[in-house]
């Protein structure tokens, strides 16, 4: 056999793989009982080789898994390396021991054995809607420590050679509030893992082992080079830019993100010096999330067609004082650290944008709004919690308007339906809507953000929120205006309505009372004045701006 597969070969396997993760990708969303991952789809799949490195991930799989995965599997061949056993199954989620984000990521990782040796590993992450802790959904603003967070999931053997660790399965269902719920998302988990496995096990039978594993090495080497080639598409030079943080939801507010970007032919260089220290509150991130983010930003930029593997990883070389914002250390909390990588990737397209003006686009909604209800179900009366992190605006791009009301940059998770809310939960969506006049103007306008009015039917619940932008707006680029921030509100039955602080901790909410989540919007691209008359009227037309807000930005 040559030393290299030729590329019709490598191909062929490389689609093979991507089957798989895919399959696997499908077969959890199906298995799942929470809408968080049935319906929003919050969840990845992937392969990796023996080494740990990520190989394949499923094509609608969310980039800020690509390194909890990789975290994962270097914290698992660490500890774990000489007791690897057909029919194991690891599971953990700890951001600070074991290679993880937040807590209620849950990843799960399972040898494939070929020979007596293992020739890959099925992995899967799911965000389970509560992980026990302080508060509801396991999210909440106000959690200064990781340990209020929920359960801490060091790597550990939840299936011994094919055995459920019975023992185990109990302490982790035990601390949830949602404890049937929990299981059968876990039990989806192991049922893609297991099918996984059989599915590699069959490209083998097919292709072989050598040609497999030889893909693997290839996979991420061929990643690699396309992500380098791309990176000396930038001029060299060195990239600056700034950005905040509206705050911790405790002390600290304004909370700046700084980037020097050097590029110089195939190597980029990401300084962080200048950001925030670590911060009491939980938008604080680890280092495999920030190296994510930051690849992320480059894969968008340079090749959105790449795929996401340990090669895109490898190309960014990253430095972020240990014990700052952006590479937290324990027990710093990270529950909201999906808000910190949006703004990651903001500073990073900010820096860009001089040396890639037609690639680039205006800041997104920057935020992963994050709302939780919770509370005893008058039905049943056993206990819900209803998670989601809904979208809002998309930044406006060189040559169209940005989208509305859409999951943006690392988080690619869907809107949930109103059906699926009021049929799983005992509340009532009375509104679901655009945000008006809330897209930047520009050449381009930027999209907008979404409006969901949500009430409690027939009891008392808990809301809690996390919101981003809500201070600080999404920017405008090239003379684009800046988009609207979002906002919570509680508005009485009268019609009253009282706004809420952006990291909103528990607040009792009566059926009388409805809250209301505004996500922001996003920048815009380009000078206003030079918009299309067409389609300034076509804005109006549409109800998503008012003609005051047209006559105030696109007056002639």
């Amino acid at each position: 056999m040559s030393a290299t597969l030729d590329p019709v070969s490598l191909e062929i396997l490389s689609n093979a793989l991507r089957s798989v993760t895919d399959e696997t990708y499908v077969a959890l969303m199906k298995s799942a009982y929470s809408t968080n991952i049935k319906e929003r789809h919050d969840h990845s799949t992937a392969i990796m080789d023996p080494r740990g490195r990520l190989v394949v991930q499923a094509e609608q799989s969310l980039p800020i898994h690509i390194a909890s995965m990789s975290g994962l599997m270097s914290s698992l061949l660490e500890k774990h390396g000489d007791d690897l056993r057909e029919g194991d199954i690891f599971v953990a989620n700890d951001p600070h021991v074991a290679g993880g984000t937040h807590l209620p990521d849950v990843n799960l990782a399972m040898p494939v054995f070929l020979g007596g040796r293992p020739i890959a590993f099925l992995c899967n992450i799911a965000h389970h809607a509560d992980i026990g802790g302080m508060a509801p959904g396991s999210m909440a603003g106000g959690m200064s420590e990781i340990y209020q967070e929920g359960l801490r999931i060091p790597v550990i053997k939840l299936f011994r050679e094919g055995a459920l660790q019975q023992d185990l399965l109990d302490l982790l269902l035990l601390n949830v509030r949602v404890p049937e719920e929990r299981r059968g998302d876990y039990f989806a988990q192991i049922a893609a893992c297991r099918l996984g496995a059989r599915r590699i096990r069959e490209v083998v039978d097919v292709h072989g082992a050598e040609s497999v594993s030889r893909a693997f090495g290839e996979i991420i080497e061929r990643t690699e080079s396309r992500m380098r080639d791309a990176i000396e598409s930038i001029p060299d030079g060195v990239y600056e830019f700034e950005d905040v943080m509206d705050g911790d939801g405790l002390d600290a507010h304004s909370i700046p993100i700084r980037v020097c970007i050097r590029v110089a032919g195939r190597h980029a260089h990401f300084d962080f010096s200048g950001t925030a220290a670590q911060v009491p509150g939980n938008v604080n991130v680890t280092l495999n999330a920030t190296r994510a983010s930051v690849c992320y930003g480059l894969k968008a930029l340079l090749d959105p067609e790449v795929p996401n593997n340990e090669g895109v990883l490898n190309v960014a070389e990253i430095a972020a004082e240990p014990g700052s914002l952006l590479n937290a250390v324990f027990p710093a909390s990270v529950a909201s650290r999906a808000h910190t990588c949006q703004r990651i990737v903001d500073v990073v397209l900010g820096a860009l944008a001089p040396a890639l003006p037609d690639r680039v686009v205006a800041a997104a909604n920057g935020a992963n709004t994050t709302a939780v209800f919770a509370g005893i179900n008058p039905r049943g009366g056993n206990p819900y919690v209803y998670l989601e992190t809904l979208g809002g605006g998309m930044g406006a791009r060189p040559d169209r308007d940005g989208k509305d009301g859409v999951q943006v940059h690392i988080t690619n998770t869907s809107n949930l339906p109103v059906e699926a809310i009021e049929a799983e939960y005992p509340l009532r969506v009375e509104e679901y809507s655009l945000v008006e006049d809330s897209g930047g103007a520009g050449r381009f306008r930027g999209g907008t953000g979404l409006r969901r009015c949500v009430r409690p039917v027939g009891h008392d619940c808990v809301f809690n929120g996390v919101g981003e932008r809500f201070t600080h707006r999404p920017w405008g680029l090239f003379g684009g205006k800046d988009g609207a921030s979002g906002r919570f509100l509680l508005r009485e039955r009268n019609g009253e309505s009282r706004r809420l602080p952006e990291k909103t901790g528990e607040l009792r909410v009566r059926p009388e009372q409805c809250v209301v989540v505004e996500t922001p919007g996003a920048g815009g691209y380009g000078p206003p004045a030079e918009r299309e008359v067409e389609r300034v009227e076509a804005d109006v037309e549409s109800g998503k701006f008012s003609a005051a807000f047209t006559e105030s930005h696109y007056r002639r």
